[in-house]
C-alpha cells in the first residue's frame, strides 16, 4: 500500500544516487588516466558528468514527489482504503513513481542520447 511503496521508492532513489556518484567517480578517474589522450579524456569526462547531472535532476524530482506523497499519506485517515492510497501516487509527475511496472526502469534502459532537461 502507501508506505511500503514509499519505502521501495526511497530504496530506488538511494540506488540511483549511488549510481550518480559512480558516474562522477568514473569521470574523475578518466581525467586522471594518463594513458588516455587529454582531449579524449576531457570529452569522455564531460559526457559522464552530463549524465550524472541528468541523474541528479531526476533524483531531485523523485525526492520532491515522494515528500509530497508522504505529506498526503500523513493526511489520510488511519482506515483509508487502498484506492485512496493509490490516488496519492497517481498525482505524481514521474511515471516511474506512478506505475509500479516502471519503478527503477532507468537502471535497465539506456537511451544512448545525452540531453539536458
Amino acid at each position: 500500500m502507501g508506505l511500503p511503496k514509499l519505502a521501495r521508492e526511497l530504496e530506488e532513489t538511494a540506488r540511483q544516487t549511488a549510481e550518480m556518484v559512480d558516474g562522477i567517480t568514473a569521470s574523475l578517474l578518466t581525467l586522471g588516466d594518463t594513458t588516455i589522450d587529454c582531449n579524449t579524456a576531457r570529452s569522455t569526462a564531460i559526457r559522464q558528468i552530463v549524465v550524472a547531472l541528468q541523474m541528479q535532476d531526476r533524483i531531485e524530482q523523485r525526492c520532491r514527489n515522494m515528500a509530497e506523497a508522504a505529506r498526503k499519506l500523513a493526511e489520510l485517515q488511519e482506515h483509508t482504503d487502498k484506492a485512496a492510497s493509490e490516488d496519492v501516487w497517481s498525482t505524481l509527475t514521474l511515471d516511474e513513481l506512478r506505475d509500479d511496472a516502471l519503478s527503477g526502469i532507468a537502471a535497465r534502459t539506456n537511451s544512448g542520447e545525452v540531453e539536458f532537461f
